[in-house]
C-alpha cells in the first residue's frame, strides 16, 4: 500500500502520515479503554476510594494539630492504615486496567506491523541532532546508508505514540488519580517493613 496521491508530492508527507496513523491509533485505544474500564461502576468506585484516601493521607500528614489525635503514636497507626488502603486501592485499579491491555497491545501490534510493512527501510524523517549509542540504533533501524540523522518510521511512532497517548489521556481525563502514581502491579518496597 503506498502513501495517498495527494500526499506523495508533499515533503513530509511520511512523518505526517506516522503521525496522523499514531494519532488515530491512540484514540481507538482510548476508545477501547473507555469502553472496558472508565465507563464501569467499578473503575469510578475505585478512583473516588483513591482520591479520598490521598486526601486524607495528605491532611493527616501535614496537619500540625495533634488534637485530633492523642498521641505521635497512634496518627502513625492511622497514617500506616490509610496508606495501606490507598496502595491496595491502587493495585486493584491497575489489575482492573490490565484487562484491557490486552485488547490495547493487540490493536498496537496489528498497526505497528502494518506500518512496518509501509515503510520499511524507508526514511520518514530528518532528525535535527546526531544521535547517541541506544537512541541511534532505535532511530536508524532497518535504514541503510551511514547518516545518523535518518530517522526510522520505528523511531518517529515510538515517539508519536507515547507524547499522543498521554497526553490524550491527561486531555480526556483518563489520568490515573493523583494518589495512585507510583503503585501499579509491582510498586516499590516500603522501608518501614525492612
Amino acid at each position: 500500500m503506498a502513501t495517498p496521491q495527494f500526499l506523495s508530492s508533499f515533503q513530509y508527507s511520511d512523518s505526517l502520515t506516522v503521525v496522523a496513523i499514531s494519532f488515530c491509533t491512540a484514540i481507538v485505544c482510548e476508545a477501547i479503554s473507555w469502553l472496558l474500564i472508565y465507563r464501569t461502576n467499578s473503575y469510578k468506585s475505585l478512583k473516588s476510594s483513591i482520591d479520598k484516601a490521598a486526601k486524607k493521607l495528605e491532611t493527616m500528614k501535614t496537619d500540625p494539630n495533634p488534637s485530633k489525635l492523642s498521641t505521635k503514636k497512634s496518627k502513625t497507626k492511622k497514617i500506616d492504615r490509610v496508606e495501606t488502603s490507598l496502595k491496595d486501592s491502587s493495585r486493584d485499579l491497575s489489575l482492573f486496567k490490565f484487562k484491557s491491555g490486552a485488547v490495547v497491545a493487540l490493536v498496537l501490534i496489528v498497526v505497528f506491523g502494518f506500518l512496518n510493512s509501509l515503510f520499511e527501510g524507508k526514511v520518514v524523517a530528518k532528525l535535527p541532532f546526531k544521535p547517541i549509542g541506544i537512541v541511534m540504533k532505535m532511530s536508524h533501524r532497518g535504514l541503510k546508508g551511514d547518516d545518523s540523522t535518518d530517522c526510522s518510521m520505528v523511531f518517529l511512532y515510538f515517539l508519536c505514540s507515547i507524547s499522543i497517548r498521554t497526553n490524550l489521556q491527561k486531555f480526556l481525563g483518563f489520568s490515573p488519580p493523583r494518589g495512585a502514581a507510583g503503585a501499579g502491579l509491582f510498586p516499590m518496597p516500603d522501608p518501614k517493613t525492612n
